[in-house]
C-alpha cells in the first residue's frame, strides 16, 4: 500500500478523477516538456462523456497555463486501458514533440501507461486488513500506531494539514448561500440545515441535522470548486469531515483532543488505502459504491478509534458501512457532483455513526471480514453495467433527461 499522502489529497474540486487527476497529469507533463509552445488534451471514456459538467477541459486549460491549446472529447473509442483515460500531445511549432496516455484513476491519483517507475512507491508491507490487524494484534498496536510506523514522511503534520482544510471547508460552506452553476439551478442548503432549529427537535435529529449540515456544506464547496480533501475522493469529501466535525471540532461533546482527531485520520486512512490496494475508489471504474461506500467506512473507523474501540470493532463498522452501499450506481445528472451526490454525502455519514453504534455491540457475531466485503464491492463494481459508473448515460441521469423533471427543476 502507498503513503496516505496519496490517500488525502488537498485540491480544488469537483472531481479528484476529473479535474485533480487530469490537472496533474496535464501538469507533469508540462514539467516533462517545459519547451512545449502547444497541447492537444483527447478525453475519453468517462472523462468525455462528463468531462463539460466536471470541468475537466477548464482543469486542462489551468495546467498549461499560458500556453494555447484544445481538448477534445472522444464518447466512441472503448478499447481503453481505464475508464478515465486521456492522450496529452505537446507540440512545438506545428511538430508533434511528445505524447503520453495516462489514466486518472480515482482520488487525484494518475497512472501513465509504459511507466511503472513513476508510480508512488508501497510503504506498507501489508495487502489487505486481516495481514494489518493479525500484525497490529501481535504487536499491539493500534490501526494509527501502524501508519505511523510505516510512513516516510511527518505523517501526523501532514494530517493536520488536511483536518485544517476539510474544517475551513465545513465553515466555509456553513457560511455559503446562492445557487451552484452547471444549470441544474441547485440551492446551496447547508447553512439552512445548520441553522434551522425546530423546536420539538429532539437530540437525535439535532445530532442527523447537524452532521448532514457538515456534509452539505463541504459537499457544496467542492461541486462549486472550493478546496477539500479527497477522502477518499472529491464526489465522497463530505462524508470523513462531517463525522469528526460533530464529535471532534465544533462540539466538542466528548472532549477530544487534536492528536486524537489525527490518530481517526490515520485510522481511516487505512481503511481507505486497503480498498483502493484492493479494489477502487473511482466511480467510473465501480460506480459510487467506490466513493461514497468507501468514505463511510472511513469515517465510521475514525470514530470507532475515537471512542478507542477494538481493532476488531473498527473492522466490524467499517465493513458494515462498505457492506450497505454494494451496488451503489453512480449516474450524476448531466456529470455534475450535484445529484445525488450532495445529499448521499450526508446519508453516508449517518450511516457511519449506526455503524459504529451496531459494531459496539455486534462486533464477535459478525461471519464477514471487511477484507471479503472490499472484493465484493469491486467484482460488484465490474458487473455493473457502463450506464452506472459515471457516465451519466443511465439511472438517475437518463431519467432526469427524459422525464418531466427536467422541465420541474
Amino acid at each position: 500500500m502507498q503513503s496516505l499522502t496519496q490517500l488525502y489529497r488537498c485540491g480544488i474540486g469537483p472531481s479528484s478523477s476529473h479535474s485533480i487527476g487530469v490537472w496533474n497529469a496535464c501538469r507533469a507533463f508540462l514539467l516533462n516538456r517545459p519547451d512545449i509552445d502547444g497541447y492537444k488534451v483527447i478525453l475519453y471514456g468517462s472523462l468525455a462523456k462528463t468531462g463539460k459538467g466536471h470541468q475537466t477541459d477548464k482543469a486542462v486549460v489551468s495546467a498549461f497555463a499560458d500556453i494555447t491549446g484544445e481538448v477534445l472529447f472522444d464518447t466512441d473509442e472503448h478499447d481503453l486501458p481505464h475508464p478515465n483515460t486521456l492522450d496529452i500531445i505537446g507540440y512545438k511549432g506545428n511538430r508533434e514533440v511528445e505524447r503520453r496516455r495516462a489514466m486518472s484513476i480515482g482520488g487525484g491519483e494518475v497512472r501513465i501507461e509504459g511507466k511503472k517507475e513513476k508510480e508512488a512507491p508501497e510503504v506498507y508491507p501489508h495487502k489487505n486488513f486481516g495481514e494489518i490487524a493479525a500484525y497490529c494484534k501481535a504487536e499491539n498496536i493500534r490501526l494509527c500506531e501502524y501508519a505511523e510506523r510505516f510512513e516516510n514522511t511527518d505523517i501526523r503534520d501532514y494530517m493536520r494539514k488536511v483536518y485544517a482544510v476539510m474544517t475551513a471547508a465545513v465553515e466555509r460552506g456553513l457560511k455559503a448561500e446562492g445557487v451552484l452553476d452547471g444549470g441544474l439551478n441547485v440551492e446551496r442548503r447547508a447553512k439552512t440545515l445548520y441553522t434551522q432549529n425546530d423546536v420539538f427537535e429532539d437530540s437525535a435529529t439535532r445530532e442527523n441535522r447537524l452532521v448532514c449540515s457538515f456534509a452539505f456544506a463541504v459537499s457544496e464547496e467542492n461541486a462549486s470548486g472550493g478546496e477539500i480533501v479527497t477522502a477518499p475522493t472529491c464526489g465522497s469529501s463530505g462524508v470523513l469531515p462531517a463525522v469528526l466535525y460533530y464529535y471532534a471540532h465544533k462540539y466538542k461533546r466528548n472532549g477530544f483532543s487534536d492528536e486524537q482527531v489525527i490518530d481517526a485520520l490515520l485510522t481511516a486512512g487505512i481503511i481507505g488505502n486497503v480498498v483502493k490496494t484492493n479494489a477502487s475508489v473511482s466511480g467510473a471504474e465501480c460506480g459510487c459504491q467506490a466513493e461514497i461506500g468507501t468514505a463511510c467506512s472511513m469515517a465510521a473507523a475514525a470514530l470507532g478509534e475515537l471512542f478507542h474501540l477494538e481493532i476488531d470493532q473498527i473492522e466490524y463498522a467499517a465493513e458494515v458501512a462498505l457492506e450497505h452501499h454494494l451496488g451503489l450506481t453512480c449516474d450524476p445528472i448531466r456529470g455534475l457532483v450535484q445529484i445525488p451526490c450532495i445529499e448521499r454525502n450526508a446519508v453516508a455519514a449517518m450511516r457511519a455513526i449506526n455503524a459504529v453504534n451496531l459494531a459496539n455491540f455486534l462486533t464477535y457475531s459478525r461471519k464477514i471480514s471487511f477484507d471479503t466485503v472490499v472484493a465484493t464491492m469491486y467484482r460488484t463494481g465490474k458487473d455493473l453495467s457502463k450506464l452506472y459508473r459515471e457516465t451519466a448515460e443511465g439511472g438517475l441521469a437518463q431519467l432526469y433527461e427524459n422525464s418531466e423533471l427536467k422541465n420541474k427543476n
